[in-house]
């Protein structure tokens, strides 16, 4: 049964740019230009119309983007949930400009270990990431770790709560790494480590979407009967001022916007692309977190009710769950 009929969240891509070279995305591959804050301001408006609640702005790297504070004021004016994910470079440059502007700030972290962490991170950011902690906290900011978990580091998540996380009272996100286009993300998670993941999710101070183990351990979206609901829940907006259909991971068609993205996502056109999100041939098997999550809460089903109390859990402590209603 569909519980919300229109989009949740906009990803709302401000450059492909990014000053990483993480081995399991290719997004830093790409050449980008940079979003303007004109189209942004008028798709603000369009994604008001639209029902949109939660702007996610994210890149590649976005506080690359050298108006990012402006981008989240404007959001911010405009009463959307901000959310940000950041490698943390360039935090300490921005902390004080876009302090109180992100609902949900995220500083990734793979690993405890400095080597480890930059390794997969393919640059010297391991300090960057630990200099950002102390100057969030010191301006009361209250950002998250997201752990993104691989076969290989799995046991290191807790160090990484006893050590970092839970000294700074900090949320853990723990985001079950996936597969996508032809990047190579390692094996894929086993059973055993599902398990562990699992147990995790219980803990105080630890954020873990229970329905992502849920839809691993089923096989991943399944054509003939999808899950994933990517382009009626999530509206993908380019650096290029394009609807990127049917997700920007699969990415099958761009619609300029041109001023007018609530008639082009009401389109015909569009619309027909929508109907086919989760079966397309590459949508067998998909365990797409960032699509994954809105197709979660916009249809009741089992996946549904596995998500809900880490869905609460999180917005509870975030203080994000009045505006979500």
């Amino acid at each position: 049964m569909r519980l919300i009929p229109h989009p949740v969240l906009c990803n709302y891509y401000v450059t492909y740019r990014c000053n990483a070279k993480c081995g399991f995305c290719d997004i830093w591959e790409r050449p980008s230009p940079y979003i303007t804050l004109e189209n942004f301001e008028v798709n603000l408006k369009h994604l008001k119309k639209l029902g949109v609640k939660v702007i996610d702005l994210t890149g590649g790297e976005p506080l690359l983007h050298r108006e990012i504070d402006l981008l989240l004021k404007l959001a911010k004016d405009y009463g959307f949930i901000t959310t940000l994910t950041t490698n943390c470079l360039l935090y300490p440059k921005w902390a004080e400009k876009i302090k109180g502007l992100v609902d949900m700030l995220h500083f990734s972290l793979d690993s405890p270990e400095k080597d480890e962490h930059n390794k997969s991170r393919g640059v010297e950011c391991f300090d960057h990431v630990m200099e950002s902690i102390k100057l969030a906290k010191s301006l009361n900011e209250r950002p998250d770790i997201i752990f993104t978990v691989f076969e290989e580091n799995v046991e290191q998540i807790e160090k990484v709560y006893q050590n970092i996380c839970q000294p700074s009272d900090l949320v853990l996100i723990l985001n079950p790494v996936f597969d996508y286009y032809q990047v190579e993300t390692g094996n894929q998670l086993s059973t055993q480590t599902l398990k562990i993941i699992s147990k995790w999710g219980s803990k105080k101070g630890v954020y873990l979407n229970d329905a992502f183990i849920t839809l691993r351990k089923d096989g991943g979206n399944h054509v003939q009967d999808p899950i994933c609901k990517a382009a009626s829940s999530t509206i993908v907006i380019s650096p290029e001022n394009e609807l990127v259909l049917p997700c920007y991971h699969l990415g099958t068609k761009n619609f300029k916007i041109d001023g007018d993205l609530y008639n082009i996502y009401h389109s015909d056109e569009v619309q027909k692309l929508v109907a086919l999100e989760g079966r397309l041939p590459e949508c067998e098997g998909c365990t797409i977190n960032c699509y994954m999550q809105p197709s979660f809460a916009v249809e009741v089903n089992k996946y549904f009710w596995k998500a809900l109390p880490s869905t609460i859990k999180y917005n509870l402590i975030k203080g994000t769950w009045k505006a979500l209603i």
